[in-house]
């Protein structure tokens, strides 16, 4: 795989919401590394999609992050792929899709594995995605890694889409991988 570029790239933060995050663990570091990386997205042009599984039950994407959210998909399933509305809301001209949220080991395991059966590049941001239990994050890496898509931390991800320290907004991004 070639390295991550802001201009074919989007932010996937899936299911990141108010009534799920407090069962995650150590979710305030998650949600805080997930806002530092979408923050990172809007400085650098990378569109920010959420996705909320039943938001009536389970309440909207985290205030921390929806100031940071293009647009938000409505699902039912768990693999936000097989809800009929979910690619004409998606950008599909953009086929590195990088993909933060909980749970790793269902909802963010499943819509990425559903983008590879539709033909995009799913990335993993492996730090920026939580489970209620490590055990279940560690899975979810696993079975990553076992259908061959790709794994990154949120660091590698900015320094990737910046290229180089040239780049007009280097300056900000760093001081957001500072923060983390």
């Amino acid at each position: 795989m070639p390295i991550l570029s802001a201009h074919e790239s989007v932010l996937l933060i899936v299911d990141m919401q108010t009534g799920l995050l407090p069962a995650v663990l150590d979710y305030q570091a998650l949600v805080g590394r997930a806002e530092r990386l979408a923050k990172a997205a809007r400085l650098l042009d990378v569109p920010v999609i959420a996705t909320e599984h039943y938001a009536d039950k389970i309440g909207p994407t985290s205030p921390q992050l929806q100031a940071h959210v293009d647009r938000v998909i409505h699902k039912t399933h768990f693999d936000g792929t097989r809800e009929t509305h979910f690619f004409a809301e998606f950008p599909r001209h953009r086929p590195r899709v990088l993909l933060i949220g909980t749970e790793a080991h269902v909802c963010v395991l499943q819509t990425g594995l559903g983008l590879a059966r539709q033909g995009f590049s799913p990335v993993l941001v492996a730090d920026c995605a939580g489970s209620r239990r490590d055990s279940d994050h560690i899975m979810a890496c696993t079975r990553w890694h076992q259908h061959g898509l790709e794994q990154v931390s949120a660091e590698m991800a900015m320094f990737e889409w910046l290229d180089t320290p040239e780049h007009e907004r280097f300056r900000e991004v760093l001081a957001l991988i500072k923060e983390g």
